[in-house]
């Protein structure tokens, strides 16, 4: 059949090379797991013709340049099945070898169980929790899009070296989790012509037959949220037809006013004689005798194992061949951009390199000491300032964009051409993720890993359980994307208790890598934002904004607040008898209550720590001189559950927090009511004096 190659027009071509080569990743993935004793064999066998397809037929892809500005992306969202994309590394000629697959699940291996960004070359993105890879492979389409936006917009389409596809491999448990629906609902009303999912629809998952949960028919509801669909059957003898899946693929490929999803019937474990089709197959070692007489099936040597025949290997690195031609020919591309072009490629350089614009820190607000302002409007303050001067810096909100004051430019949304609001703008600024959180969260990821663009997302502190897993994401792969989280306590008021976090503060703080900022006052969310930018490329990393809704006072700008925690107020004298730390609104209290302490003779430092986890980064020498251990006294005042302050205040020292839920009121009732006073810091205070002393 004549059909379109990576490199242009011409002839579709399967071999017998071809054939062979994928009959060897399947015995790969099943001697793999038998070798280990655990693992997923059944999906990576079935899968081995259609991911063999993608990486030696259809994607653009370098294997000797595995962060090729220029490549496709590809996400295996069932991470379980990570033979399927070691294999393919490994055939295709990245820095995988035989004995990484030798050493699958093993420690220190680069197969680990499920793939790991940054961990092992040609891995976009770590996918364990299903679900999650396929929103992430939508935030890479959306970033893919808004850089587009920033360095070519006005190319005619298919043209510009910025045009790349993201495809990714789903199966019925990615489609089953909730996170993949909101973000195949947010593909399709953005209408990202540059996603492709292939979804292997093979019946099986770990309690049987899918028919024990899962019967909708998904082609249907994919065509609701206004995806193009496809849907490939097997060969006669129940193998992938691979001719079909070529066609499907390059039909999804052209179709770019909207995402594809071709449906691909398998069988698991094809064509193992006893385990296919079984759901023993999908994550238990096939055992010797069935690989023995599945390597007979497949005209290979039984008693040998890892059997790579070395043409087979000279065809499939045939890959390395077409990647570099690829990438040579995306150097001429770029070459006659950057001619025509100059100012965008330097900008393209800057960004490329995680620079921020010469200049951008003076652009930065400072507010007035004294006024109120709540903290979530200084953030909005300094998204708006900091907008025209960094124009890769975009986001948006699970529809608050009201109330997280997010919108960074009113007059541009991330929108797709059709779309009927005066600001829509396939380009545009502000990002309407909709009411769905998780997701939100997960293309961020997305949109992080595929490079070039600063993203950050808004919704209340209270609605990060929705997004937790994904947040935790965000730490493990060491990924620079901001949450700004608003409505940070009970002062968010009459919205009640299911609206008011109390224990998230400390949840979120216990997950390793996670920074969680949450300033006093507007000049402190100013400097956050600030050390967060520059965070991005010197020690990129999750962040969290937590921001109140109320005003609170605003003090004298202090740059230490970028070390985490500092001395907001010495005591009288130098040498406190007793240190209150703060965050947030609470902080006020502190500083109230310092005052009261003075009054009565008792020298009080107030420390205000915005962020636990940058305070710890310091030298002890700096976290000595802010908390000094002679300083037995301590109170630590907080909104929320206390557990994150027992290390700090030691045993002499008192916690002011809340431990149990709030209540529907309005914020000075509610703080009154819940022991939130200078009245009780101080009496917390004087406490910690007694105990110190003995």
């Amino acid at each position: 059949m004549s059909t379109q190659t990576p490199d242009g027009p011409g002839d579709f071509e399967w071999t017998d090379l071809d054939r062979r080569a994928v009959d060897t990743a399947r015995l790969l993935a099943a001697d793999a797991v038998q070798q280990v004793g655990n693992g997923h064999p059944g999906t990576a066998m079935s899968l081995a013709p259609a991911a063999y397809t993608i990486f030696q037929k259809v994607m653009r892809h370098d294997p000797a340049d595995p962060e090729w500005t220029g490549r496709d992306r590809f996400v295996l969202s069932p991470g379980h099945t990570s033979l399927t994309l070691y294999t393919q590394l490994f055939l295709a000629g990245y820095e995988l070898g035989l004995d990484d697959l030798k050493a699958f699940r093993t420690h220190g291996s680069k197969t680990p169980g499920h793939p790991e960004y940054g961990h092992t070359a040609g891995v976009e993105t770590t996918t364990g929790p299903l679900g999650q890879g396929a929103a992430n492979a939508v935030g890479m389409a959306m970033a893919a899009r808004y850089e587009r936006g920033l360095f070519d917009p006005d190319a005619p389409e298919g043209t510009s070296p910025f045009d790349h596809t993201v495809w990714a491999i789903v199966s019925d448990g990615d489609l089953e989790e909730g996170v993949s629906a909101e973000a195949s609902s947010l593909a399709g009303h953005q209408k990202l012509g540059n996603l492709v999912f292939l979804y292997d629809d093979n019946h099986i998952s770990i309690e049987g037959d899918t028919a024990t949960a899962f019967s909708e028919d998904v082609l249907k509801r994919y065509e609701a949220y206004g995806w193009h669909t496809q849907r490939v059957e097997p060969a006669e003898n129940g193998d992938v037809d691979v001719h079909a899946l070529y066609a499907a693929l390059r039909a999804a490929q052209a179709e770019t006013d909207r995402p594809s999803i071709v449906a691909m019937r398998t069988i698991i474990a094809w064509p193992a004689p006893n385990a296919q089709n079984t759901e023993a197959s999908h994550g238990s070692a096939l055992g010797a005798d069935e690989i023995a007489a599945t390597k007979r099936v497949l005209g290979f040597d039984a008693d040998r194992t890892f059997e790579v025949a070395d043409e087979v290997l000279a065809h499939s690195r045939r890959a390395l061949d077409r990647g570099a031609q690829a990438h040579a020919a995306w150097d001429r591309r770029i070459a006659r951009w950057r001619e025509a072009e100059p100012e965008r490629a330097a900008e393209f350089d800057r960004v490329s390199r995680g620079e921020l614009p010469v200049g951008w820190e003076q652009k930065l607000p400072v507010f007035e000491a004294g006024r109120p302002v709540a903290t979530r409007a200084a953030s909005g303050a300094v998204l708006q300032a900091l907008g025209p001067v960094i124009p890769e810096l975009w986001g948006g909100s699970a529809d608050l964009a009201g109330s997280n004051n997010t919108t960074i430019d009113k007059t541009s949304s991330f929108l797709p051409k059709g779309n009927p609001l005066p600001e829509a703008d396939p380009y545009g600024r502000t990002i309407h993720f909709g009411i769905r959180e998780f997701s939100m969260a997960a293309a961020m990821n997305g949109i992080a890993l595929h490079g070039n663009t600063r993203v950050y997302g808004g919704t209340f502190l209270v609605f990060s359980d929705y997004m937790r897993n994904a947040v935790r994401m965000s730490a493990l792969m060491q990924l620079p994307v901001t949450y700004v989280w608003t409505h940070d306590s009970i002062g968010l008021g009459e919205d009640g208790p299911t609206h008011q976090p109390v224990e998230h503060l400390a949840a979120l703080r216990a997950i390793p890598g996670l920074n969680v900022v949450r300033p006093a006052d507007a000049n402190e969310t100013a400097v956050a934002w600030a050390e967060i930018l520059r965070r991005h490329t010197t020690n990129p990393a999750p962040h969290g904004l937590a921001l109140t809704r109320q005003g609170v006072p605003t003090y004298e700008r202090n740059e230490d607040a970028a070390r985490g925690g500092y001395v907001l107020f010495e005591a009288e004298g130098g040498t406190p008898q007793v240190v209150l730390l703060a965050t947030g609104s609470e902080v006020r209290l502190a500083v109230e209550a310092r005052e009261r302490l003075e009054e009565a003779g008792v020298p009080t430092r107030v420390v205000s720590m915005p962020s636990v986890e940058w305070f710890e980064e310091q030298p002890r020498e700096y976290r000595e001189r802010v908390l000094p251990p002679s300083v037995k006294a301590r109170v630590a005042v907080e909104a929320g559950v206390g557990l994150t302050w027992y290390r700090f205040v030691g045993d002499a020292g008192r916690i002011v927090s809340l431990e149990h839920f709030g209540a529907s009121a309005d914020a000075t009732t509610l703080f009154a009511e819940f022991g939130f006073t200078a009245e009780n810091v101080v009496a917390a205070a004087k406490e910690s004096l007694a105990a110190a002393r003995g």
